[in-house]
């Protein structure tokens, strides 16, 4: 019974975090009018599954043995975490502000080693701390000198929306390159626990959390996708095509080596540099603040719960 509740938490965590990162992936192409809303959820939902299936294993070995013992790890420690993580990603998906999901659940299940006596691989979370931080600053650096490639390569694009011609067929395609690093890069959030709990193998873990991120694509990733295509920066095709194609290269890099960093930081970081290149009044910077709130509230939110979650079931067990 508690591993089953354990498998539909994982999903409703997939769930959420599909959901989440439609328009990480997909803004830049809607944005640009290359696609519409629906054809690019459809779009993005088999490619997630894929990339869950196929390339997220040194990710799952990160989360699942590398950041807390998983030696130590109880199926109820598991669900606390997994469970954390999924009300923290849902909230903030509902009040639309664009968060880390990974950040999220690396310190939720902080708080619950840190509350369960359970060992924390401190190397593990300096080193994805590092990441965190430079991923959005060479994302923002490579959009600036990508828009201007772009721009060399193709002057048209400059100022312009989406009026046919190959330009908007090549967002499209680095649109859908995206879904598939973030089926790579995000799905262990959900299905590292399974690793931990030696409950499932990657393969296994990949293909349910991939079944939960492509349906919360299809079933709720409408309002993230407006917020981030819309509401961040104005964009033309240019600055479109350098932006998503920066965060798919800075995501997919990390994840060659084992390692995860937000869609959304990478994203946000190349459309800044993107907007440095056009001139500071194309970046909304108070919609880039609030995000930034909540990328600070994201961490210290996940180890605060995950720590009290873990606590009250350690005293409810002690009571029973």
């Amino acid at each position: 019974m508690i591993t089953a509740l354990l498998i539909l938490m994982v999903l409703a965590f997939a769930w959420s975090m599909g959901a989440h990162y439609t328009g990480a992936c997909m803004g830049m192409p809607h944005a640009s009018g290359s696609i519409r809303l629906w054809p690019a959820l459809l779009l993005m939902a088999p490619l997630t599954l894929l990339g869950a299936a196929l390339a997220s294993h040194r990710v799952e070995v990160t989360v699942g043995q590398g950041i807390i013992d998983a030696a130590r790890v109880t199926v109820p420690a598991a669900i606390a975490i997994v469970g954390c993580a999924f009300l923290l990603t849902t909230i903030y998906t509902y009040v639309r502000v664009p968060t880390s999901t990974i950040q999220i659940l690396v310190f939720c299940a902080v708080g619950v080693g840190l509350a369960g006596a359970i060992p924390v691989d401190w190397t593990t979370i300096l080193h994805l701390a590092v990441l965190w931080v430079l991923a959005p600053l060479v994302a923002c650096g490579l959009g600036y000198v990508f828009t201007h490639i772009v721009d060399a390569i193709a002057p048209e694009a400059k100022g312009a929306q989406s009026k046919g011609g190959l330009l908007p067929v090549l967002l499209v395609v680095v649109g859908a390159a995206a879904s598939f690093t973030m089926g790579s890069n995000d799905v262990s959030n959900a299905t590292g626990v399974f690793l931990m709990t030696h409950l499932f193998n990657v393969w296994t873990a990949g293909i349910i959390g991939g079944i939960g991120l492509a349906v919360g694509v299809l079933t709720w990733g409408k309002p993230l996708l407006k917020t981030v295509a819309f509401d961040i920066v104005k964009v033309d095709l240019a600055m479109a095509s350098a932006a998503q194609l920066v965060q798919a290269l800075v995501v997919f890099t990390a994840v060659t080596f084992g390692y995860f960093t937000s869609m959304n930081q990478a994203l946000v970081g190349a459309m800044a540099g993107t907007g440095f290149a056009r001139g500071r009044q194309t970046v909304q910077w108070g919609t880039v603040y609030g995000i930034l709130r909540g990328w600070a509230a994201g961490p210290a939110s996940g180890l605060a719960l995950g720590y009290l979650v873990t606590r009250l079931l350690l005293a409810m067990h002690a009571a029973v």
